[in-house]
């Protein structure tokens, strides 16, 4: 069966301010953004990809422009169902903000239980993830047979759920799991069982650097930046 290619969106202004988008329109990349999705061709290059997909929105569409610039011949097709958690009344708000909120120790802690107000639950978040993926999947292996590889761009809590689909485990365990922005994330199915090849690979290790207090102004060294964060400094 296909591997998946999974590639978190580049930096965006929401990362660098510390602001949890969700759906909120005009989020574009910063200029860290822009250059990490300008080398996405480079760093992807031995990768036959035969098709990509995308979130439908901007930060993601702008993290794919390079690609897609660089393969012609290589097509995006949008899916909703790998678009971003739909936080509900939480969208726009600050992280730094949202970290005092009682339900935020639930999100960290207990996230199977989370509905946001106004949104979606993490279940169903998961759930159209996952759905998406083994619709691809069966797509991928009619039209190019066994072993073809193709790209997804997504977003921080999406690409996690769907790491966690794949190594069987519970969603309350997802936010030890952490994906950079503009990270390559790849999983190879199997009829049997899904393989994961790689989590969260920037090429880099800036990202182990230990952390100091950035924009996302956690509540606790402890704790997961819901939808993913900024990244290295």
């Amino acid at each position: 069966m296909a591997t998946l290619i999974l590639v978190r969106h580049g930096r965006s202004t929401a990362n660098t301010e510390g602001v949890l988008a969700g759906w909120t329109p005009d989020v574009h990349l910063d200029e860290r953004g822009a250059a990490q999705a300008a080398g996405l061709p480079a760093r992807l290059a031995a990768v036959p990809l035969v098709a990509a997909v995308s979130s439908p929105l901007e930060r993601c569409r702008e993290t794919l422009a390079p690609l897609l610039e660089a393969r012609p011949a290589l097509t995006v097709e949008t899916d909703e169902r790998i678009g971003e958690c739909h936080y509900g009344d939480w969208s726009g708000r600050k992280l730094k903000e949202l970290a005092q909120e009682p339900m935020m120790e639930v999100v960290q802690h207990h996230p199977s239980a989370v509905v946001f107000p106004g949104g979606e639950s993490m279940r169903a978040m998961q759930a159209r993830a996952v759905d998406a993926v083994r619709d691809w999947n069966a797509r991928v292996d009619l039209e190019h047979g066994d072993g073809a590889a193709f790209l997804m761009c997504s977003h921080g809590d999406i690409i996690k759920s769907l790491v966690a689909d794949a190594l069987g485990m519970h969603l309350d365990l997802f936010q030890r799991i952490h994906v950079e922005p503009c990270s390559v994330t790849a999983i190879r199915y199997t009829r049997s069982r899904p393989f994961l090849l790689r989590l969260g690979d920037t090429g880099e290790l800036g990202a182990l650097v230990p952390p100091t207090q950035g924009p996302q102004e956690k509540a606790a060294d402890d704790d997961a930046v819901v939808g993913g964060g900024a990244g290295a400094p």
